[in-house]
């Protein structure tokens, strides 16, 4: 199991707590530190199950920067995202983890973060 996280942010440290207090096993990712490549991207959103736009944070500067929210959501703009999301990963949605099982989810909640555990 890995966890994608941003230590500055009160969700991936309550996340990392959960984990720690259920003995899980786990590889922490500082994923502003170590970007993830625009392939590593897209086999967290295969494994999510979701498009870049919904794991997109649209309130950043950046994202204001760069005019996301007026970015079309479709297949034909889906690297487009890809790209932004490699180039600004404070973009990225955070914390995620990626399950034992092949699967992966954005953990904002304890609730989330225990479904990770039971995958």
């Amino acid at each position: 199991m890995e966890i994608w996280i941003n230590p500055a942010c009160s969700k991936c440290r309550s996340a990392i707590s959960l984990l720690d207090a259920e003995g899980a096993d786990y590889t922490v990712r500082r994923y502003l530190e170590d970007v993830p490549s625009e392939d590593e991207i897209r086999a967290v959103l295969e494994r999510l199950g979701l498009e870049p736009w919904d794991i997109t944070r649209t309130q950043e500067a950046a994202a204001k920067e760069l005019g996301l929210k007026e970015w079309a959501r479709d297949a034909d703009t889906r690297d487009r995202w890809v790209k932004a999301l490699a180039e600004h990963p404070k973009l990225i949605q955070r914390p995620i983890i990626t399950a034992d099982d092949g699967t992966a989810l954005v953990a904002r909640t304890d609730d989330a973060v225990r479904d990770a555990l039971s995958r």
